[in-house]
């Protein structure tokens, strides 16, 4: 296979990139690489706050995989100390922390969920722990005396709380100090990252460049927007699609999300060439292709690159069943209620479509739930168990239930 010019591989890992800091550095770093006979190290962190990996991670790993067919080292660190204290970017508050042993069973995870789109037996991972489970109080003092406090609260969402007189506790302002350093630990040449964290990822080429290392490119990545087409994907706000999630579910989702993403869903989430997606949308304009179809098509891009193209084909046949000829899913799990009557908010935490008794209650106010067909409104209301029913929940939770 010829190789690719510089010229070709920057035209490559600069599309859908929002900014590039400094706006010559890939080209530079790409250049020095090749004088040097050496492949770049790509790094991309994750904090393992959520079990899950999502569309949104995808985004960020996805490029991070284009590196990856260049012939480029990448780099995935496991952010399992900065996840104890959680990234203040973008909060109005602190974050609780997370435990030890909340981290160590999220990251558990991250590994296969990450293979999903690197090939992981050619990728370092790594583990914050390898290094700051090394420092001692001295190093510490070192890599916080790099940094000042005014340059800290430069930062949007710290001036602005600093503004409220809410409180900035200091292990907060440590979150950008470990993430930079991390790039001192495998000397990074290139950060990838989302929007929301330009200010780390700057940070980070200042502190290399204090520890005496050639400062990193920093690459942000837009954000992809959840299902409610109005706020990021994120896990805690419920409106993801997480990278494991069963082909059935993964693609109902996608056509759960609104009209005006799809083209968006197409150019961050799927493998199609810039040319496919422009006539997708110019038939869309033109009326040649109704939104319905163009986001099948979307959904299945999707499911194929996760579960492959037969688990694709099979959920929209699945999809289609259910939904354009308003069947049962094939295999609707049967849960059985030893109580005669239970009252229905109960009903949805106990079978698992709700987390809470709030969740439940919101579930029902916004028309999600429905027994047999018919939708309950009463968040009051006691369902009798006299013969078995079908609850349903929103678009794709189906549960058989029974007396037991």
């Amino acid at each position: 296979m010829r190789k690719l010019s510089i010229e070709e591989e920057l035209e490559i890992l600069k599309s859908n990139v929002v900014e590039i800091i400094p706006e010559d550095g890939l080209y530079e770093k790409l250049k020095k690489a090749r004088e040097e006979g050496r492949p770049l190290r790509v790094k991309l962190g994750a904090d393992p706050s959520a079990p899950d990996l999502h569309l949104g991670h995808a985004v960020v790993l996805r490029k991070l995989k284009q590196f990856q067919d260049l012939g480029h080292q990448v780099v995935f660190i496991i952010g399992d100390f900065t996840a104890r204290i959680g990234d203040p970017s973008g909060r109005s508050e602190t974050r609780k922390p997370l435990t030890p042993d909340q981290v160590k069973r999220n990251a558990l995870t991250y590994q296969e969920q990450v293979g999903k789109i690197l090939d992981v037996t050619k990728a370092e991972i790594r583990y914050q722990e390898e290094w700051f489970g090394k420092m001692k109080l001295e190093d510490v003092l070192v890599l916080t005396s790099k940094y000042t406090i005014a340059r800290m609260l430069e930062r949007d969402d710290f001036a602005q709380r600093f503004k409220e007189q809410k409180p900035i506790f200091i292990h907060e302002i440590m979150y950008p100090l470990l993430q930079a350093y991390d790039s001192v630990a495998i000397k990074a040449d290139i950060e990838l990252g989302g929007t929301d964290q330009k200010f780390n990822l700057i940070v980070g080429r200042e502190i290399q460049r204090e520890y005496g290392l050639e400062p990193q490119v920093a690459m942000l990545m837009p954000i992809l927007e959840g299902l409610d087409g109005k706020q990021k994907m994120s896990k805690s706000l419920g409106n993801y699609i997480g990278l494991t999630e069963p082909p059935n579910e993964m693609y109902g989702k996608v056509m759960s999300i609104p009209d005006e993403l799809i083209i968006r869903y197409y150019e961050l989430a799927t493998e199609l060439t810039k040319e496919e997606i422009r006539k997708i949308e110019q038939e869309m304009k033109e009326g040649k292709l109704n939104p319905r179809d163009a986001k099948a098509r979307l959904a299945r891009e999707i499911v194929k690159i996760y579960h492959g193209e037969e688990a694709s084909l099979k959920a929209e046949e699945e999809f289609n069943r259910i939904f354009r000829n308003k069947e049962l899913p094939e295999n609707v799990p049967e849960v059985e209620i030893s109580e005669p009557k239970i009252w229905v908010v109960k009903l949805l935490t106990q079978v698992g479509a709700a987390k809470s008794n709030s969740e439940a209650k919101r579930l029902i106010s916004q028309g999600a739930v429905e027994i047999d067909g018919t939708r309950i409104e009463d968040i009051n209301l006691d369902i009798t168990i006299d013969k078995p029913f079908i609850l349903r929940v929103g678009k794709h939770f189906f549960r058989r239930i029974k007396k037991g």
